[in-house]
């Protein structure tokens, strides 16, 4: 169904770009920017005339100042904001996106969603990766840029015939093994390092990793430790037991899994920890260089490594500072008001860690916030990703607050005004208190 769609929309585009300038808009994160370089790769093939924006955040007030002589194609964002678009009355909109949409389709916008296809699950850089593909077969070059989309949107352990397919024209190489990355550096760093899953007392912790390895009986090896994918069955067993040890509550089903290795540069890396580096590019306001990586610009490539350990590093003190924070916590939830002290950018990242770690019981609903100009920038995570449904919780508040909500069942986000603090988080606890009884 939604590949039927894709074509329909593709002729659709092509048609009203014939001689119209196109304006694309998308997200800033991994799967937003692997979409936005497939895109526009895909338009210069074509001779297209195009600009493009990345945004953190979809804004009335942006969306009041689109251009209505112009194409404008959003990726990896917008299924949240139609009405508003719709208002403009733009004659060619086009939407390629995964995220749940709050309304009606208006006549007036054209829609790629899994959402309108029975749920399919498919990142949005995987759908833009087929639209392309549809113009023209030889774009199937770009498959590996929406891989790396899917990993950064956390979508390679459900991976049903879309994402299959994708994997297929990739040429992405998979082997089974411990789900940390990156798998191809030295096994101290990629410990050291390590959020997903945070391993208490390891993440972080020189001293704790050093432990952890002579625990296992792993020595280095001309002063260098072995990576993860040279392991042999045996010595990733050790180290499998030992990090279950120190994570009572991950599942070797959970930390066990496909690694996907994909050749960048002329090289094989792990692609878990190249959408990491996109991410961190973006996330530290350098959109530009995670562009220019996914395009494989020999320059972006030293300046996406500096960027992406000086993220690491970030990830590491923000930790530290979060468990500092005074909690509110309840039955199945917990919110972590970071006021100034973590970057908007950034408040996602530590939601998303803290559901992957053994701190919260699986089912608990992990809110964080920060303040980002006037406003508060707020995200959801489900731990274990099940429990009630996220984006509906922050809904149901904003309807008072005011406010724009986003995202999916389990990995959702708000944004308010700083006015509305406190009276936002004294109806969140309430609205989730109440949850907790009717259950």
């Amino acid at each position: 169904m939604l590949e039927k769609e894709v074509k329909t929309t593709v002729e659709k585009f092509l048609k009203a770009t014939e001689e119209k300038e196109i304006l694309i808009i998308s997200h800033f994160d991994t799967d937003g920017i692997t979409s936005a370089t497939i895109m526009t790769q895909t338009l210069k093939k074509l001779d297209k005339t195009f600009s493009l924006k990345i945004l953190k955040n979809l804004e009335d007030k942006f969306i009041e100042q689109l251009p209505k002589n112009k194409v404008i194609l959003f990726l990896d964002l917008a299924s949240g904001s139609l009405e508003k678009i719709s208002e403009q009355k733009i004659k060619d909109v086009f939407i390629l996106d995964h995220h749940e949409i709050d309304s009606e389709i208006p006549e007036s916008i054209n829609i790629i969603n899994p959402h309108l296809n029975e749920n399919e699950i498919i990142s949005s850089s995987g759908i833009t990766y087929l639209f392309c593909k549809e113009i023209n077969n030889e774009n199937k070059e770009f498959a590996k840029l929406a891989v790396l989309g899917m990993i950064g949107d956390q979508m390679e352990k459900n991976i049903d015939k879309l994402n299959d397919g994708i994997l297929n024209d990739s040429e992405v190489k998979r082997k089974r093994g411990l789900l940390i990355y990156p798998s191809t550096r030295p096994l101290n760093r990629t410990l050291e390092f390590c959020s997903k899953p945070y391993i208490p007392g390891v993440t972080g912790n020189t001293k704790g990793v050093l432990e952890l390895l002579r625990e296992i009986g792993m020595v280095p090896k001309g002063g260098k430790y072995k990576s993860l994918i040279e392991l042999d069955e045996i010595e990733m067993e050790k180290l499998t037991t030992a990090i279950m040890l120190r994570n009572p509550q991950a599942k070797n089903r959970e930390i066990i899994g496909d690694i996907f290795l994909i050749k960048i540069f002329n090289k094989l890396e792990d692609a878990r920890e190249i959408s990491a580096m996109i991410n961190a590019c973006s996330r530290l306001d350098r959109s530009d260089l995670a562009l220019q990586l996914c395009m494989e610009i020999s320059k972006a490539k030293k300046q996406a490594e500096a960027i992406h350990a000086k993220y690491r590093q970030t990830i590491i003190t923000g930790l530290n500072t979060i468990s500092e924070i005074k909690k509110i916590q309840g039955k199945k939830f917990v919110i972590i008001n970071t006021q100034d002290k973590i970057k908007d950018t950034m408040i996602g990242t530590f939601a998303s860690i803290l559901s992957y770690s053994a701190m919260y019981e699986e089912g608990t609903i992990i809110i964080t916030m920060a303040y980002y100009d006037d406003k508060i920038k707020i995200s959801a995570r489900n731990s274990g990703n099940c429990g009630r449904n996220a984006r509906e919780v922050l809904a149901q508040v904003i309807q008072t607050t005011g406010g724009k909500v986003g995202g999916h069942e389990h990995a959702a986000g708000c944004m308010i005004s700083q006015e509305k603090e406190q009276e936002f988080i004294e109806l969140l606890k309430k609205n989730l208190e109440v949850e907790v009884v009717k259950v």
